[in-house]
């Protein structure tokens, strides 16, 4: 009898609070959006596949702003360049901060880092910090020739592809290039691309990746706590993956520490960190801790835009071989001109119709399509509709830069020359071409992610002739991505290369 007086209440009291939230939620006149079920909103309703494209499903439904519901919380998504600009320029103050979520939480040490920390002082700080130090046009320039030799290394590996008619990995080889990059300038560290180190380095990014891009029951459910986590192997998971990178990131740091340790030529990023952990020269504490989860950003974020980047990139030129062709003209006449073989990051303001490639590479398949979500701070008001304190928002970046009003109607093309006849950059101050964000929440380390980006892809088209493996044609190509922060191909490209270049 005990237990089903128990089991009477525990339901009354769940449905009294979601009876609370909907009274609270009539108060708003909320954007448009599908009808939510009690309880779960509309979680039945979401794809894990392509999330993007779904979104942009959505918005050319219900408007270029629209609401729905996971469990009781409120999200909200915006798909126009009009108003994403009155989201993070006009109102960005008020979007500043970042939601709710567990595994956030976890694993970038209590939100230390600058992706996901809360704006605090703190965030200004360290921000700044990463601005002035980590990321100045002066620090990016010191690893150049890093990057520079790591993509020399994978060129010679392509090479001997080429010479025995071998299909290459793309998306393996751009993600191998990402890593030993990012080891090299985060830590100093060069490691053997197929050694026990870097297969150790390379599991513990994708258990990163793979838990920040997870939903946590904790998080749409609260009133649950942890247990429905703790049932399905969440908790469990996430808990494995933060000891597997909490235990490397504490051994690099016992390393830098070492007073014997031999330092490398040019001083690594976590070198700046422990200075900065030593002098305690900021108004707010710098741990041990802050160390690791500035360290994490730079690890998350250094292999994406390269890797991703560049492999959206050789998948849309193979499905438009004009544009590849032209690329490739532009590359190797000016490198013949000169005779020179290897494209360097000098070389790379000399190519407009390169560069035009390159953005359309980031607007066509942006790599983070869906920015990183903020959280409202205070009850505001968007496109005439309210948006409460605590709301989620999403900008869709995948479908903003196929916004008709800015790009016209051919904005699903692959058309460079868009970017030869419109004065557009990825500064953050376009508001319909914004790759690495925009406001105060925008990427730091923007410089180093397009610097990464365009090395690669130049010496590609200036070395290799390329056709799809196992005689797939280009309208075979899946275009699928894989869900987490960033949107990797769900399959990996797999190309022939042909050596043009001597």
């Amino acid at each position: 009898m005990t237990d089903i007086i128990v089991g009477v209440v525990a339901l009354a009291v769940v449905l009294l609070f979601f009876l609370y939230q909907n009274l609270k939620t009539k108060r708003y006149k909320l954007p448009p959006g599908p009808t939510a079920l009690p309880v779960i909103g509309n979680l039945h309703q979401l794809q894990k596949l392509n999330p993007q494209r779904f979104f942009y499903g959505w918005a050319r439904k219900y408007g270029p702003i629209l609401s729905y519901k996971i469990g009781s919380r409120t999200m909200v998504v915006i798909s126009s360049a009009e108003l994403t600009k009155e989201l993070l320029k006009m109102q960005d103050v008020n979007f500043t901060d970042r939601p709710q979520h567990r595994s956030h939480e976890v694993i970038s040490y209590g939100r230390r880092d600058m992706v996901l920390s809360h704006y605090t002082p703190y965030y200004r700080e360290i921000r700044k910090m990463a601005m002035n130090h980590l990321f100045s046009p002066t620090r990016v320039a010191t690893f150049k020739h890093v990057r520079e030799e790591e993509v020399t290394r994978m060129m010679v590996k392509i090479n001997k592809a080429a010479e025995k008619s071998e299909a290459v990995d793309v998306s393996e080889l751009m993600m191998t290039l990402g890593n030993s990059v990012v080891c090299r300038q985060a830590f100093g560290k060069k490691y053997n691309e197929d050694g026990e180190e870097m297969k150790r380095f390379i599991k513990i990014v994708y258990g990163i990746q793979n838990v920040l891009g997870k939903i946590y029951f904790s998080d749409i459910f609260p009133f649950t706590g942890y247990v429905l986590d703790d049932l399905t192997g969440l908790t469990a998971y996430m808990n494995e993956c933060f000891e597997r990178q909490d235990t490397y990131l504490q051994e690099i740091i016992d390393e830098t520490l070492d007073p014997n340790r031999v330092k490398p030529e040019t001083e690594s990023m976590i070198d700046l960190l422990m200075d900065i952990y030593k002098d305690q020269p900021l108004a707010s504490d710098f741990t041990i801790e802050n160390v690791k989860a500035v360290i994490l950003d730079i690890i998350t974020g250094g292999t994406e835009t390269a890797a991703a980047g560049v492999v959206w990139g050789m998948t849309y030129l193979m499905k438009y071989p004009k544009v590849m062709k032209k690329a490739q003209a532009e590359v190797r006449e000016y490198m013949r001109e000169r005779g020179l073989t290897f494209v360097t990051e000098d070389d790379i303001k000399n190519l407009p119709y390169f560069r035009a490639l390159v953005k359309e590479t980031l607007r066509i398949e942006p790599v983070i399509p869906l920015l990183i979500p903020r959280s409202c701070i205070q009850d505001t008001k968007i496109a005439g509709y309210d948006i409460p304190a605590g709301t989620t928002v999403n900008v869709n970046v995948w479908a903003v830069s196929r916004d008709e009003k800015e790009w016209g109607h051919d904005a699903d093309e692959f058309r460079p020359e868009r970017f030869l006849e419109k004065d557009v950059d990825f500064k953050g101050t376009d508001y319909e071409f914004i790759p690495f964000g925009s406001g105060r929440r925008m990427c730091p380390g923007m410089r180093l992610g397009a610097a990464m980006l365009e090395v690669p892809y130049a010496n590609l088209l200036l070395n290799f002739d390329f056709k799809l493996a196992n005689g797939m044609k280009s309208e075979d190509i899946n275009m699928d991505v894989m869900t987490g922060f960033a949107m990797h191909k769900s399959q990996h490209h797999m190309l022939v290369p042909q050596k043009v270049w001597k």
